[in-house]
């Protein structure tokens, strides 16, 4: 029998980050996925910012960055022609290190996940398949199916289901997954393609043809295209072809295809499942939530889910927590997913109606408001908060408490940059630690250095200031860079009575 910490089913993007994130805080994983080889096309493209600052704890983010491409603008058509125009360059400046959208297609994105994994001794076993499972005494007991047929049972202390929306996970543990499915049919193609609508920037077609959205690569020429499918030939998306589907739209926005790379169609679905655990076994990404393709949030989200479980694993695993700690990854995971999915719902019924009235709506109101958005600061601000995901927050759960200045127990901490330097860096390292902006105290820092919290103490900046943090209060920050303790005094004991109620020991086995 092989035993392991961690056993993670599935890996896509979900699975192979957590398995990261574990194994480079020394939890032994295992990671299954039926497939023979990794995935060469995909749908998910853009990896937001809170991604990018979470991937520095790994390493990831440059890699990311440089790989990927950046998106100018988005730009908007009716009737053949663009209306609008939504700068993306400096969008979400002094609000993140990475003020941009940026594209970096699942596939790709992978490929650098396994590779970086296989720094640590780590191969995704393939054509394994999970069978079926049970929860032990202190585990979890998991059937099989190795490449070449034969059954092997293995042992794991926790099972990660992260093995999409038809997660064997999820139907063995009989969780619910209420939601629906959209009438549409989606198509999605990766084509070297000319024309005005292959510049580099996003285009997306609002006009009464099939709805289409033109992504930019990296790669000269290269675009993706999704879009859907409305009329009769819809009935058997098994059996279209790329000819069957691209006429209007494309002919609308003067995409000239050289070449089709691939091509696919696919439904789209918005489902929450009823619980993302249950007892020693936990859902994650597609197989917890599905929702539409609007806002690039679905890869992105799943991630958020892997990186939020992982530092809690592997805190209880070695210790540094009791296993309640596991408790708080359900609250703080399913209220964002169900607030996410009705988010995309509306965004993806309003693109994709049909009627005279939607029609309406997009072909004249939406060229109106567009351009208006963009020219006031603040709702170009709003929009990147909530497409980034650095307005995710963990408010009012139990892990979070307390205010100082505008930040809450459960906020990601602010980002703050000037000529002087950002307060990101340590953020680096995924250890509980402590920020103080402006002064503290002397039993503050001794009470730090006994217990070997680290402890960064920023001289008082303007820029602190405009960021929304406060003065001379302190901000206890999770492995995650979420704020746990938000608190306006400089009593090292607010901190001691916190470990204390949740059952976290995070000096656990230092010398």
């Amino acid at each position: 029998m092989n035993r392991s910490d961690v056993l993670i089913v599935g890996a896509g993007p979900t699975g192979l980050v957590l398995a990261l994130w574990l194994s480079k805080l020394d939890v032994r994983v295992r990671i299954i996925d039926r497939t023979s080889a990794p995935g060469t096309t995909s749908r998910a493209l853009a990896v937001q910012a809170r991604t990018l600052e979470l991937y520095r704890q790994l390493d990831l983010a440059d890699a990311v960055v440089q790989n990927g491409h950046r998106v100018a603008a988005a730009n908007f058509w009716v009737k053949g022609g663009p209306v609008a125009r939504l700068p993306l360059t400096r969008i979400g400046e002094g609000l993140t290190p990475y003020s941009f959208l940026k594209i970096f297609p699942q596939d790709q994105h992978e490929r650098l996940l396994i590779d970086r994994l296989q720094t640590f001794g780590i191969e995704v076993e393939r054509d394994t398949e999970l069978e079926s499972f049970e929860e032990t005494g202190d585990g979890i007991s998991a059937r099989l199916r190795r490449p070449d047929g034969q059954q092997e049972t293995c042992q794991a202390c926790y099972l990660a289901g992260c093995d999409g929306a038809k997660s064997i996970v999820r139907k063995t543990l009989d969780t619910g997954f209420p939601g629906g499915t959209y009438q549409q049919i989606f198509y999605v193609a990766d084509v070297q393609a000319s024309g005005e609508a292959i510049n580099g920037e996003l285009h997306v077609d609002l006009d009464e043809a099939d709805f289409l959205a033109v992504f930019p690569m990296a790669a000269e020429g290269r675009a993706r295209l999704i879009g859907t499918v409305r009329d009769e030939r819809a009935e058997h998306p098994e059996n279209l072809r790329f000819e069957d589907v691209s006429s209007h739209a494309i002919n609308n926005m003067k995409v000239q295809i050289d070449q089709v790379n691939w091509f696919s169609t696919y439904r789209v679905h918005h489902r929450v499942a009823d619980h993302f655990r249950t007892g020693r076994a936990f859902l994650l990404g597609d197989a917890a939530h599905v929702h539409s393709p609007a806002g690039g949030q679905g890869m992105n989200t799943g991630i958020g889910d892997a990186i939020n479980l992982a530092w809690k694993l592997a805190a209880v695993l070695s210790g540094a927590a009791e296993a309640r700690l596991l408790d708080s990854y359900e609250p703080e995971r399913i209220a964002f997913a169900r607030k996410l999915v009705a988010t995309t719902d509306r965004v993806f019924s309003f693109a994709t109606a049909q009627g005279p009235l939607a029609d309406l709506l997009r072909t004249r109101l939406a060229p109106f408001v567009i351009p208006k958005m963009a020219s006031f600061e603040t709702s170009r601000e709003f929009l990147f908060r909530t497409v980034s995901q650095i307005t995710v927050n963990y408010r009012g759960m139990p892990l979070s408490t307390g205010v100082a200045g505008h930040v809450h127990g459960g906020d990601r901490l602010p980002w703050a940059h000037d000529g002087e330097g950002d307060n990101f860096e340590s953020l680096k390292q995924p250890v509980w630690q402590v920020h103080v902006y402006g002064d503290t105290s002397d039993e503050m820092i001794a009470w730090c250095t006994e217990h070997h919290l680290p402890l960064q103490v920023f001289d008082w900046r303007p820029a602190f200031e405009t960021a929304g943090l406060g003065r001379n209060g302190f901000y206890l920050l999770r492995p995650d860079t979420y704020v746990a303790i938000a608190e306006t005094c400089s009593d090292p004991k607010v901190i001691e009575r916190y470990f204390q109620e949740h059952g976290i020991r995070p000096f656990f086995g230092v010398a």
